[in-house]
């Protein structure tokens, strides 16, 4: 059923005015804040048609309503119009990302961080899917007489390094022999490509050149099982239990499925832009009194992972919507600049 503009303007009214103060509103409330002229009367029968309709509840009997989860998803879809980002904040957000720039795990660990500075409220930051990473780059590093590691930089800006031993001195002509042979051999590569079975058989395929290359080919597989794992940057979780509009079981909850990182991955990953998630539409029982607002950040023009701020339904979506789709643009372009330097 569609909504006359009355009702819209009123719906609106009500989500705003209870996401600002908590407070159930009440027809006198709304009066002073529509911009049109309209009876208390007919205000209060428009109210009760919406409290019919699903979109508002009534808390208490002669209260004013709130909004349910069906008001809330139809103003963030059809009403809500997105603050502009403050430019004081945009520059503090460029500094701040930038500051801390140094490897994508440090952008995404800076963005969850940042988000819930600004906020006041959880925050999470998760590294792309690793089902299409691949391998851009392989380097080694002399650690010792007998010592050396491995870095591995995916395609999708994880950096991984590993250990290995040899039974002969390293010198920097076989590093530059590892190099160029390994490369060759795993530059593109899918990393879910790179098993103890392949790993067997690229061995086999470097002659006598495998004798000096086994522990080499050993660290570069652990390399690439690490880069696959999900990884996920988390800030402000104990926040949580300090917003009024939970109780400490719902509070609980939410922190339970944050702490599975696979899941929270899956959930963040599986929209594409911006998303608001509200409650059981997540699918989550842990989350059904929850609101999160996810928006992935583009790697190479495709999406890869997201960003997203946690907390009760009753959130200043217009604000926060804002904020995180800044924070994922520019994580983003860090973590891209990072990639074409590597």
């Amino acid at each position: 059923m569609s909504l006359s503009e009355r009702k819209k303007k009123i719906l609106a009214c009500v989500v705003e005015n209870y996401i600002s103060d908590g407070e159930a509103v009440g027809s006198k409330t709304l009066q002073s804040f529509l911009d049109f002229s309209v009876s208390s009367a007919t205000i209060r029968n428009e109210m009760a048609n919406l409290e019919n309709e699903g979109y508002l509840i009534q808390p208490h009997t002669s209260a004013g309503r709130i909004p349910s989860e069906r008001g809330y998803r139809f103003y963030i879809d059809n009403l809500m119009e997105k603050a502009p980002l403050n430019e004081r904040l945009r520059q503090y957000t460029d500094l701040y990302l930038t500051k801390r720039a140094d490897s994508p795990e440090g952008v995404l660990k800076a963005a969850s961080s940042l988000l819930t500075e600004i906020t006041n409220l959880p925050a999470v930051a998760t590294t792309p899917p690793s089902q299409d990473s691949r391998v851009h780059k392989l380097r080694f590093v002399q650690t010792g007489r007998h010592t050396g590691m491995v870095v591995l930089i995916t395609s999708t800006g994880m950096v991984k390094s590993q250990l290995f031993r040899t039974e002969f001195v390293i010198t920097h002509d076989m590093l530059r022999v590892f190099d160029r042979a390994l490369n060759e051999k795993f530059e593109g590569l899918p990393l879910k490509d790179i098993t103890q079975a392949f790993i067997q058989t690229t061995a086999l395929g470097f002659g006598e050149l495998s004798l000096f290359m086994p522990n080499v080919l050993l660290a570069i597989r652990d390399a690439a099982k690490d880069a696959s794992l999900v990884s996920v940057a988390e800030s402000g979780m104990t926040k949580l239990l300090f917003v009024n509009d939970l109780d400490m079981m719902a509070a609980r909850d939410i922190i339970k499925f944050l702490s599975d990182k696979n899941d929270v991955a899956t959930l963040l990953t599986s929209v594409n832009g911006t998303k608001v998630y509200l409650g059981g539409e997540s699918g989550k029982y842990q989350l059904a009194k929850a609101g999160i607002v996810v928006s992935r950040y583009t790697l190479g023009g495709a999406f890869a992972g997201a960003v997203a701020v946690i907390g009760p339904q009753r959130m200043n979506y217009k604000d926060i919507v804002s904020v995180t789709e800044y924070v994922a643009e520019k994580s983003g372009e860090l973590i891209n600049e990072l990639l074409e330097a590597g």
